[in-house]
């Protein structure tokens, strides 16, 4: 997963056809994801998890390919359970200290029980 600061974030220019900012209250069943590079879900507040639930449905049922990105309120106590749900970006909130937050992604190795970026659960994987 790539963390970047939220100054490095740009919103998509208006008439932009690539990138979607997907609503929190939005059906991804509902997209149209053709020509789609990129679809931003943002995190109003940290105990809104709905953009969890989108990503991964975008990335296990839907198959999308592209970016899915994290914005708003993202806390590096939630990267790795991002990651798992299929978010390949997340844009951190002013202050909060890049390092802090690749130390939080590299605590984890690996995960018994499959996600949305490796389905496979590990004991597939041994045998």
């Amino acid at each position: 997963m790539k963390i970047i600061p939220a100054h490095e974030h740009q919103t998509p220019a208006e008439g932009q056809t690539r990138i979607l900012v997907l609503a929190n209250d939005a059906d991804p069943f509902t997209l149209d994801l053709a020509g789609l590079e990129r679809i931003d879900l943002h995190f109003p507040k940290f105990t809104d998890g709905r953009a969890f639930s989108q990503a991964r449905l975008l990335r296990q049922r839907l198959g999308f390919k592209g970016e899915i990105r994290a914005t708003g309120d993202v806390l590096i106590d939630q990267l790795v359970q991002m990651q798992r749900c299929g978010f390949d970006v997340a844009v951190l909130r002013e202050g909060v200290d890049m390092a802090d937050a690749q130390r939080q992604l590299d605590r984890f190795h690996g995960f018994y029980q499959g996600d949305a970026v490796h389905p496979a659960p590990h004991f597939a994987k041994a045998a």
